[in-house]
């Protein structure tokens, strides 16, 4: 007994880094993707959303391995492999974080909107939500957003496992008369099966985060836990949002494939066709619940995603600029503040430009997150099983060769991407 409470001590000192993953994880790629996959090709994708999940897992692993065992994040150890590195990883990270935070805090606005019944802010409604996010950061009053988050994040989970039974009970929807399926393999499927693969369970670009909010824990509880420890974290996250991902298919296909009907392209009305996919199976009373929930998941996913790009730009940019240490002390909170401000008005001009399209901001911030994956990959990989990590540290074997095949299969599918992108 007295060693089972000293295990629970001590993995409730280790949790966190994988719960913040859970929850970015679980916003946009699963509510929005998995669900669309299902409804939109069926049961089909659930091979494609199970592979892609476990060819990544090693590369978000790394992070959190990296982190525990040089007590650096894995961000440091792209300088270690020479400052091309630091400044590649650093340019894709500009690349991309306002068409990820774009996307996300669109969805996420969706969900405000549908939650509250509000139509008549438009866009201000992204701004409003993205001024309260900066704010939370910037005061650092995150701490006890996180523990509400955990607590929703709870009855998410619940209310995705009753409305998988029921849709399982209840079975399928009968196809409508006519009804033909979307083809997978032309260039509007194909481009939507990389949109889907690009965020799931996340972007691997993300996995430096694992590393940054490994550390945080660390320093918070001032506890520093045994590898294995970090690692159980971790897989359990890493799990939890696989299932996950498997449920929103099958919900997705149980309740619209085939029924003839095409999830909305504008934000609000998508977040009330997801909270009805649940409200259909399990009942009516239910919405406000899930309504609630699935805005205060979103929600957090938006300040995981805000906090995680400022954080790992604050440390690149102090890694490239910065060479003495207690400089890159000093200088956190500003430059962590100045970042939150421009990933916040970069990203709205990306909104803006996309307008009330919800599907091809969220379809093109997820390719741009699958061409680049293969790079990051390599990163991780090589920092793991080279000369800079430890070898009672490393990876196994079964994890180098899932590496080397996951490698393969980014690459594969980002250059198939692009050359039937250029020849169509």
């Amino acid at each position: 007994m007295i060693i089972l409470n000293g295990k629970l001590s001590s993995f409730s000192k280790t949790a966190g880094p994988g719960i913040l993953f859970a929850c970015t994880a679980i916003g946009v790629s699963h509510l929005v993707q998995s669900t669309r996959a299902g409804a939109d090709f069926g049961l089909m994708m659930l091979g494609f959303v199970i592979l892609v999940s476990v060819m990544k897992y090693p590369f978000f692993e790394y992070g959190s391995r990296y982190a525990n065992s040089t007590q650096t994040s894995i961000i440091d150890g792209y300088k270690k492999l020479g400052k091309p590195a630091l400044w590649l990883y650093f340019l894709l990270t500009i690349a991309s974080m306002f068409f990820v935070t774009g996307a996300v805090g669109f969805v996420t606005a969706g969900f405000f909107e549908n939650l509250f019944g509000i139509d008549f802010l438009g866009e201000w409604t992204v701004v409003i939500l993205f001024v309260v996010c900066v704010g939370i950061l910037a005061i650092g009053k995150y701490n006890l957003l996180d523990s509400l988050i955990k607590i929703i994040a709870i009855v998410l989970l619940a209310s995705t496992v009753s409305a998988f039974l029921f849709a399982l009970y209840n079975g399928p929807i009968e196809p409508v008369s006519g009804f033909e399926p979307k083809e997978l393999w032309d260039i509007s499927g194909i481009f939507f099966l990389l949109a889907l693969m690009g965020w799931m369970p996340t972007a691997v670009d993300l996995s430096s985060w694992n590393s940054l909010w490994t550390l945080e824990r660390m320093k918070q509880t001032n506890y520093k836990p045994k590898l294995k420890e970090t690692l159980l974290e971790f897989r359990l996250a890493y799990l939890i949002t696989g299932i996950l991902a498997v449920m929103f298919v099958v919900l997705g296909t149980f309740i619209f494939y085939g029924s003839g009907q095409e999830l909305p392209n504008n934000n609000s009305d998508f977040a009330h066709k997801v909270v009805t996919l649940y409200t259909e199976t399990i009942g009516g009373w239910s919405y406000i619940i899930i309504a609630a929930s699935a805005f205060t998941v979103m929600f957090g996913t938006i300040i995981a995603v805000f906090d995680g790009y400022s954080r790992s730009l604050q440390r690149t940019v102090e890694l490239i600029f910065t060479k003495k240490e207690d400089k890159i002390r000093t200088k956190f909170r500003t430059f962590y503040v100045i970042f939150l401000i421009l990933i916040s008005a970069g990203s709205l001009v990306v909104i803006f430009q996309f307008g009330n399209n919800l599907k091809e901001l969220v379809d093109f911030a997820t390719v741009l997150s699958f061409v680049i994956a293969p790079v990051i990959a390599i990163f991780n990989l090589r920092l793991v099983t080279g000369k800079f990590l430890e070898k009672e540290h490393q990876p196994s074997i079964f994890l180098r060769i899932l590496s080397f095949a996951g490698i393969v299969f980014l690459s594969g599918f980002a250059l198939f991407f692009l050359i039937t992108k250029f020849y169509s």
